[in-house]
């Protein structure tokens, strides 16, 4: 009947109606034809949902899922998350050769927002994936020690995590310092002038991802080495993660 081929390859049912009704049309063998599609049995079409969402998941898509279903599904975002949702695909290379297809989500878009282009439409094969924030670990004098997420961005600063912490203990020395761990790999000791940050009488320090601010106390004591590993390792700033930096 129809002169032209549909590929029902990598389309939902409903896609199929569509284009299977379009084609009778324009070939003018039917008038406004109705087409119903009936899925005598699925193949599998797995969509997994992992990372930083309350219940990883993998299901399978036997009708249209958009990405926000498929997170919602998953118990939704963790605190913890970052601000991308990566969804990866893999499909035929120029050479035949699988390859895989990676789009970047912003949270804010599909969330917040309500941005239907970032809402994309799922069909089964996806790997979806929530990144974790990057975390900044804060030990020493302050109320309360512990690994805060850095949202939106690679950066926060010195004044935002402290107030993430609750403020200065008591016994707060005036200078403190960040241990960051630089892409090659090497380990930088940053001493800043935590009194004149407080005091608004130096700029706020940047803190990376990753970065670690430890504030001694006023009698100039600092913690060593093996001290400062094992609060990183074992204690509350830890979280699944340990950061070791030598002096």
């Amino acid at each position: 009947m129809l002169k032209q081929h549909i590929k029902a390859e990598g389309l939902m049912p409903s896609d199929l109606e569509s284009a299977l009704a379009q084609a009778l049309e324009e070939e003018g063998i039917l008038v406004e034809p109705l087409v119903t599609i009936t899925v005598a049995e699925y193949s599998s079409r797995p969509i997994s949902v992992a990372g930083a969402v309350k219940t990883p998941l993998t299901f399978q898509a036997s009708a249209p899922v958009t990405l926000l279903e498929a997170v919602t599904r998953a118990g939704g975002l963790t605190p913890e998350a970052g601000s991308e949702i990566l969804i990866s695909k893999s499909q035929p290379g120029p050479d035949g050769e699988p390859t895989s297809l990676i789009q970047r989500v912003p949270v804010k878009a599909l969330i917040d927002f309500g941005d239907p282009e970032s809402n994309l439409k799922l069909t089964g094969g996806e790997e979806i994936r929530v990144p974790e924030a990057g975390k900044v670990f804060v030990v020493g004098n302050v109320k309360k020690p512990g690994s805060f997420p850095v949202q939106d961005g690679a950066e926060t600063s010195v004044l935002k995590v402290l107030a993430l912490a609750e403020g200065l203990a008591p016994f707060a020395g005036k200078q403190a310092y960040i241990y960051r761990r630089e892409a090659s790999g090497t380990k930088n000791e940053i001493p800043i002038e935590l009194s004149r940050i407080m005091d608004r009488k130096a700029p706020d320090a940047t803190l990376l991802a990753n970065d670690v601010l430890y504030i001694p106390d006023n009698h100039g004591k600092r913690l060593g080495l093996a001290a400062l590993e094992k609060i990183l390792m074992f204690g509350s700033t830890a979280g699944a993660t340990a950061l070791i930096y030598g002096r």
